[in-house]
């Protein structure tokens, strides 16, 4: 579903000195650009109206989040919720307008971030050969490897059984391992939990939250992610495979 255009958005934004439209000039100092670069990076691919991000930057002041997404439209509203939650000059959140399929341009190994934060993206799965659209798919799962730190996380929640069920075969296969699972995260008693607008929208009509941290292992996958197809035989292997390791 696409946001209704606001004219208010480009011109917000551009008077904002903590979002850029230019993140590949900052490629590999995005540290440097928060008043304390030693502090943990977190990245949050997909923050939308940013309900959630400006929520986690207000209570961990001690944390520097980058919230990205391709929409003008949808950063102006983070904006206005950080600006409402953290100040209108937040010292540790930033906004990134970028095409998220490209995000190796933006981020490089030597920005080192500890955590990347996937909700509710698009499950695309109207068709198999959009699969590769997926935030979550291999060839974007390469990208993040490139620049999380050794350890590094991705927190991932979707309210689509299909995504979920793909991506825990998807983490599995291009190197992070599960440390949390749940396909229920309101019943689960996780916490904290900051809650999205969408995920308030899915838990109004009853719909489960699936939920997992995937931790990032040293060695990665040989294969050429671009190519990367889930057949049914690899698919059932690799669920097969983590039923036996989680249980």
């Amino acid at each position: 579903m696409h946001m209704r255009k606001k004219k208010w958005a480009r011109p917000e934004l551009a008077a904002c000195g903590w979002y850029t439209a230019d993140g590949e000039s900052r490629r590999g100092r995005w540290r440097q650009w928060f008043s304390h670069p030693e502090r943990p990076l977190h990245l949050e691919m997909g923050c939308g109206k940013g309900v959630s991000t400006a929520a986690m930057a207000a209570d961990h002041p001690e944390i520097n989040y980058v919230a990205a997404d391709l929409s003008a439209d949808v950063l102006g509203c983070a904006r206005r919720n950080a600006a409402a939650l953290c100040g209108e000059n937040p010292e540790n959140l930033r906004l990134l307008e970028t095409d998220i399929c490209f995000i190796g341009r933006v981020f490089a190994p030597e920005d080192g971030a500890e955590r990347i934060y996937i909700s509710f993206c698009n499950p695309w799965t109207e068709h198999p050969k959009h699969a590769k659209r997926r935030l979550t798919h291999p060839r974007q799962l390469a990208q993040y490897r490139s620049f999380l730190k050794e350890g590094g996380e991705i927190w991932f929640k979707t309210d689509d059984d299909t995504l979920f069920q793909d991506s825990l075969v998807y983490l599995d296969l291009w190197g992070f391992d599960p440390v949390y699972l749940t396909h229920d995260l309101a019943a689960s008693g996780f916490a904290p939990n900051y809650i999205s607008e969408h995920e308030k929208k899915y838990m109004e009509a009853g719909v489960p939250i699936k939920f997992g941290i995937f931790r990032m292992r040293p060695e990665g996958p040989a294969g050429d992610p671009t190519r990367y197809r889930l057949t049914p035989g690899v698919r059932e292997e690799a669920l097969k495979r983590l039923d036996r390791d989680l249980a």
